[in-house]
């Protein structure tokens, strides 16, 4: 017998399978990790088919060394995913397998974990000396116990005293697997009765179909989901539930885990190496039957899938922007598809592609349009802040926002503040020259951070001293830029010096269970006010936050990005829904330099549709997706010299390819990429925005072209959500 190998490493020259003869004595399956000589070395690699017979002289062939794991780590139906994603986003197979698995079992640092426990042998006649004393205690207590762990015995009764008996025969050790737990969950589970829209869509969704689920923040989707997913249970399937990474909040995973107790396991990158090890392997066990996390957990080794689930289907953390790069939802839409299960898309806020095929019937549109509570959305009140300027306030906080938080703290309630920049000042720059401290491997401005007195680099994480002077120049004039969330509470607290003041963002929450403590504490304190990133956008229900206030509303709106404003009003949308969650109406504080601007006017009525129709029509006269599609060709290197030859070469060639399909490109050219430099490698990039009549025949076209004279990993993104 023969088997088919892909070797796991990440190089263009490898990715093509390698057969090895597998030796008489040895039992190999499709999927196993398996050790083979490659050259002079021995790597390890991938059975991804089995064959009676061989393409090759079966002389020159080697045998397989050993295998890795006594099970095959991947399974048949991600063998499948395999193949679908080398399709459908040009990917190496190695890359994709390594998707599959946690990373620290691919590199063997770590395995299950087994404790020591003791029992008596009753095999053995029991005869000691009288003075034994403890050891007729340990015999007592195990006669009781039946086991204990052998630290356990060891602290109440002695070492010596325990290894007298394990010498003596009289115990007998057993190897039980321990499993390392990722959280302490409050697991308090709320019966609640499903109102009728939320029923009507429980008993809608069940077909082998795409289904989006509209509802507004605080419509009870959650609930929905968890009903879904137990009704999959209870016809013996499992289930996947996918989170952006930022909401995966203690109160979501509580929900989940008070419900249905073991059977959910999680999957995100929050977890310990020895965590995510042993949550994978309930999962491919089959003893946890959800697995809900970030948009890894669409990897899942679960089997006989029921349904799976994309909650906040518009976050742009769902598209992967970094090697090997995919979209969630394609690869959801083909586990669905090979398990014949919906798929459902979840968001109070749905990207307009999703909307776009609701409105085509793609998918089914269902939509939960009002609070599940049954109270009003939160109103909300734009400020504009060139206005504040005009009569003498140059703050940050608006003279309106500042006169509420006083209320909410006279009340004893609680408020957030979002600012989605994170530091204390977005850069600091010379007043007299100009010059800007920018990161020496990236070519990005470095964010100042005060709790730290440092420098650094949001993209590589380096970091450098803070400018007393312009290194240019040598001015002492220093200016610093946007405010950041260190900033926004150091203000908070010279105007409310007694209020508890928190803050989450990714600074606060780099430790283990931080987002847990911070949410805690938040909701134990009143009054309180939390200031935050997009952290505390979504995925929080607190019923005493009365008052939301958006500190800068611009910030994503003139981003140089067809999205932009779809994000905006996404992002302000969900913020916004965090207040008045309880009995009482909340209230959001919009600041805003552009109040005209024609997106907040439907972000103040909570008009999706509108907001959609408006969009669509500025995108379908643009030709901008989903009425195209934008194909972005990234090339990296460390020598620039390198990147700008190949690229040249690529494009000369793509330019051939648009004389072939004139009628079918809306544009082409080729650029240095916004962010030129990133960790130290040179980023340019072809970009090509076409009909889609036509455009799957030219992207494989173009990935053709780019692969025959590329030897190394050029990236291919379609419809990219960051074209930075």
């Amino acid at each position: 017998m023969f088997a088919k190998v892909i070797i796991d490493q990440d190089a263009k020259a490898l990715d093509k399978t390698f057969e090895y003869i597998i030796p008489d004595d040895m039992l190999v399956e499709k999927g196993m990790r398996v050790f083979v000589g490659f050259g002079a070395r021995v790597l390890q690699g991938f059975v991804i088919d089995i064959t009676e017979t061989c393409e090759y002289d079966q002389s020159k062939l080697k045998k397989i060394i050993s295998i890795v794991d006594p099970y095959p780590a991947i399974k048949s139906e991600m063998l499948e995913v395999m193949n679908f994603m080398v399709d459908k986003f040009h990917l190496k197979q190695a890359s994709i397998l390594r998707l599959f698995i946690p990373a620290e079992m691919r590199e063997g640092k770590v395995r299950e974990l087994f404790e020591r426990y003791f029992t008596l042998n009753t095999q053995i006649e029991i005869n000691l000396a009288k003075n034994a004393k403890k050891q007729f205690e340990i015999i007592e207590y195990l006669r009781e116990k039946v086991e204990e762990k052998s630290s356990v015995l060891n602290n109440k009764f002695g070492a010596g005293a325990v290894k007298a008996l394990l010498d003596k025969g009289i115990l007998q050790e057993v190897q039980k697997q321990k499993l390392r737990t990722p959280f302490a969950f409050d697991e308090i589970d709320k019966k609640i009765i499903l109102n009728e829209m939320q029923q009507r869509a429980v008993e809608k969704i069940s077909e082998n179909k795409t289904y989006l689920l509209h509802g507004v923040t605080g419509s009870g989707k959650t609930e929905v989901y968890m009903n879904l997913i137990s009704k999959a249970l209870s016809q013996d399937k499992s289930a996947i539930m996918l989170v952006p990474e930022i909401s995966l909040t203690p109160q979501i995973l509580s929900n989940f885990k008070a419900r249905f107790g073991d059977e959910v396991a999680i999957l995100h990158s929050g977890l310990s190496a020895g965590e995510r090890f042993d949550e994978w392997r309930r999962l491919y066990s089959g003893e946890a039957k959800i697995a809900v996390g970030a948009r890894s957990a669409i990897f899942a080794p679960l089997e006989n899938l029921g349904i799976v689930i994309i909650d906040e289907e518009h976050e742009q953390s769902y598209i992967s922007e970094s090697n090997p790069r995919f979209s969630t939802h394609n690869v959801a839409e083909f586990r669905a598809r090979y398990n014949g299960c919906p798929l459902v898309l979840g968001s109070a806020t749905p990207s307009v592609e999703s909307y776009e095929n609701a409105k085509k019937d793609i998918y089914q549109l269902i939509e939960l349009p009002t609070r599940a509570n049954g109270r009003e959305m939160p109103k909300i009140q734009i400020v504009d802040m060139i206005g504040e300027i005009r009569s003498g306030n140059s703050g940050i906080f608006s003279n309106q926002l500042l006169a509420d938080l006083a209320d909410i703290i006279n009340r004893k309630k609680q408020a957030m503040l979002f600012i989605n920049r994170r530091g204390f000042s977005s850069f600091m720059r010379c007043r007299d020259c100009g010059y800007i401290a920018k990161c020496s491997d990236c070519d990005v401005s470095l964010v100042y951070h005060q709790e730290d007195n440092r420098l650094k680099c949001h993209y590589c994480g380096k970091q450098f001293k803070v400018l007393d002077r312009c290194p240019s120049c040598g001015s002492e004039h220093i200016k610093h830029g946007a405010v950041g969330t260190e900033q926004v509470v150091k203000k908070l607290q010279e105007v409310f010096p007694e209020v508890k003041i928190l803050r989450m963002d990714n600074d606060t929450t780099s430790k283990k269970n931080a987002h847990q403590k911070i949410l805690q504490e938040f909701k134990n304190t009143h009054p309180c006010i939390l200031v935050g990133t997009q952290m505390i956008a979504k995925g929080h229900d607190f019923e005493d936050v009365l008052l939301v206030g958006i500190v800068d509303a611009d910030q994503s709106l003139y981003q140089s990005d067809y999205r932009s404003t779809e994000r905006t009003f996404q992002l302000i949308t969900q913020v916004a829904g965090r207040a008045g969650r309880g009995q009482e109406q909340g209230k959001v504080i919009l600041q805003t330099y552009a109040p005209r601007h024609y997106v907040y006017k439907f972000v103040a009525n909570y008009d999706y549709k509108g907001f959609f129709k408006k969009e669509e029509n500025i995108r379908e006269v643009a030709c901008f997706p989903p009425f195209s599609r934008i194909v972005r060709i990234l090339f990296v290197d460390s020598i620039e010299e390198n990147v700008r030859q190949l690229i040249k070469m690529c494009y000369n060639e793509i330019v051939k390819l648009k004389e072939e399909y004139k009628d079918e490109f809306l544009y082409l050219d080729v650029m240095k990429s916004p962010i030129k430099r990133m960790q130290n490698k040179y980023r340019y990039q072809i970009l090509m925005r076409l009909k889609l009549s036509k455009a799957d025949e030219i992207e494989n076209k173009a990935f053709e072209i780019v692969d025959n004279l590329s030897k190394n990993s050029v990236f291919f993104e379609i419809n990219p959500s960051n074209m930075s």
